[in-house]
């Protein structure tokens, strides 16, 4: 059975980057988008992703905000959290509201692939 992953970013080209390169690997599909933090958490309460990647800067909820919902409804789920510039402050605090794991958007695409494999994996 194919793994579920929900992609939350409110940039269109951005989502459909990322539905592009996740649907490449075999046995992933994107089960579901969505354009915000309020708008992934309600989407992810009907989808049951096994894999949620999170944008940080969005409006309505960012990603820290529906990180931290997500995760008092749903912890088994891992979450990537993608954000243009990551640090040590942010990735503590990302840690601390159950995001598994940080990718920055300045990396190598095959990073973000490499960390969802991992993570589906041990899912």
């Amino acid at each position: 059975m194919a793994k579920r992953i929900m992609v939350v970013d409110d940039n269109p080209a951005i989502r459909r980057i990322l539905r592009n390169i996740l649907e490449f690997n075999a046995g992933w599909t994107v089960c579901g988008e969505a354009v915000d933090g309020r708008d992934g958490v309600e989407k992810a309460k009907l989808l049951h992703p096994d894999l949620i990647v999170l944008d940080l800067s969005m409006p309505v909820m960012n990603g820290l905000e529906a990180a931290r919902v997500l995760h008092q409804i749903m912890p088994q789920v891992p979450v990537i959290l993608c954000s243009l510039h990551t640090d040590s402050v942010l990735e503590r605090e990302a840690r601390g509201l159950g995001i598994t794991a940080v990718f920055s958007k300045a990396e190598n695409m095959q990073t973000l692939i490499s960390k969802a494999r991992e993570l589906l994996q041990s899912a």
